[in-house]
């Protein structure tokens, strides 16, 4: 038998075989050597790391996407790949010299072990490099502070439904700071996902500010200053964040969030804790990286200033650019139909943002949300709100427009509005009321040729 410290020598094949078997398995070129105690430790460790990883790969899946959000977890994933792509490496090198072969046949076996070692740190690398993307993507967007704790074993606090107010920002070359003409809050049940969105309109009038300072100065209804704000509720964030004495106490950058999150809140009756604001200019970046989005189209879309573009019905995949404009043209329509595409549109981007398409353009995900997405949800809700948009997959959204003839853009009924909320999350059919519906003296505000419906219905029925 052969043993520690008799030297032998490998043919050229023998060198090769055994460096790979120690690529496979650890430890299989110690043992052939006689250092059984070493190669036994390592085929131990090796099979260690793999079933921890085939553990957390089968056994811990549903956690996977929830740790996948935690800042200290990625950090630690981007040090254990690496530390597990060197030591592989220095395992396979340090086989390779114990069977190394004479001087012929040495550069072939070299050539394999140092071709194994490629293979071994170019996906680890990879892996490494989208960890620290992820952790990168996630310490910017959001908070690392919550105003209230959360705890891992009721996040919600007991809430029934979160409330997050889902904005579409635009901040056009032609117009001074941001205007919100996109506004959405989806409720959310925190127990089965069930998801109700109600969308305003962004040329309601006389809307009334929460109690404080801001409805000090407007006591009958924000009306804005000047020509460059009428007094529209998508004028309400950008004000806030030009007098910051509407929002005491808070910094810039996160005044219009906060005003505009009570604003909404006092008009639908529900309390909306967090808000998400997507660029529209990123929004059609992060289509674009993630290779488009296919969407139906019903009838024909002009858009451009000057009539320039069009989109044909039918069913496309449209480009960023292109979904932008599915989004936000008007021409030969209305801000009412407009409000539909949108919803249809984020629809889409859901549905189609898989998990083989997000890691194929992962990066230019992670750069354009970056840019795009602004939100005060912190780190520490990110894996129950990751939990709970798995409950929403499983859902039909359903959907409820504030737009005529069921409100009047210039003269809303209030008390109509907060109605249909609770009962759309009651789940309460109500006999539907006679609209009276005012001509708004607002440009842009001409009812949509198709009646607002007076119970929420589901985006299958409105998307197709």
């Amino acid at each position: 038998m052969w043993m520690v410290g008799e030297e032998r020598d490998f043919r050229t094949g023998e060198s090769i075989g055994l460096t790979i078997g120690s690529a496979v398995l650890w430890g299989v070129a110690h043992i052939a050597t006689g250092r059984q105690r070493t190669g036994f430790a390592l085929m131990t460790l090796y099979l260690v790391v793999v079933a921890f990883i085939i553990t957390l790969a089968t056994a811990f899946r549903g956690q996977l996407l929830s740790l996948a959000v935690r800042p200290s977890w990625l950090m630690g994933l981007t040090i254990a790949i690496a530390s597990i792509a060197v030591i592989w490496s220095v395992v396979i090198l340090w086989s390779f010299w114990l069977v190394r072969p004479a001087t012929a046949g040495r550069s072939a076996a070299a050539a394999t072990a140092g071709l194994l070692c490629l293979l071994i740190i170019a996906p680890s690398a990879w892996a490494t490099r989208l960890a620290y993307v992820s952790h990168d993507v996630v310490s910017s967007v959001f908070s690392a502070t919550s105003t209230t704790p959360v705890v891992a074993m009721d996040p919600w606090n007991g809430a029934p439904r979160v409330n997050i107010l889902l904005v579409g920002a635009d901040a056009a070359a032609n117009r001074v700071g941001v205007r919100t003409d996109s506004m959405t809050v989806a409720s959310v049940d925190t127990a089965t996902g069930a998801t109700t969105l109600f969308s305003l309109p962004r040329n309601l009038e006389q809307v009334q500010l929460p109690k404080g300072p801001a409805r000090e100065r407007f006591p009958y209804g924000f009306t804005g200053e000047g020509p460059q704000t009428p007094g529209l509720l998508n004028e309400v964030y950008q004000y806030a964040e030009d007098h910051p004495e509407m929002v005491p106490g808070v910094r810039a950058g996160h005044r219009g969030s906060t005003l505009l999150k009570e604003t909404v809140s006092d008009i639908l009756g529900i309390p909306v804790r967090y808000y998400a604001m997507v660029d529209m200019a990123g929004f059609a970046e992060m289509i674009d990286a993630m290779g488009g989005v296919k969407i139906t189209i019903n009838e024909p879309i002009v858009y451009g200033k000057y009539n320039e573009g069009l989109l044909p019905a039918g069913t496309r995949k449209l480009s960023g650019a292109e979904a932008l404009w599915y989004g936000r043209s008007r021409t030969n329509s209305d801000d009412y139909v407009r409000m539909g595409r949108q919803k249809c549109l984020l629809n889409a981007v859901a549905q189609q943002a898989d998990p083989v398409t997000l890691l194929n353009s992962f990066e230019r995900l992670a750069t354009a949300t970056k840019r795009a997405i602004s939100t005060d949800i912190p780190q520490d809700l990110l894996p129950a709100l990751v939990d709970l948009g798995q409950k929403v997959k499983g859902t039909h959204i359903r959907s409820l427009q504030f737009v005529p003839p069921l409100i009047s853009t210039a003269d809303p009924d209030w008390d109509l509005i907060r109605d249909k909320v609770a009962d759309a999350l009651e789940d309460r059919p109500t006999a539907p009321k006679p609209a009276t519906a005012k001509p708004s003296s607002t440009p842009g505000s001409t009812p949509s040729a198709t009646p607002s419906p007076q119970g929420p219905i589901s985006l299958d029925q409105v998307c197709g």
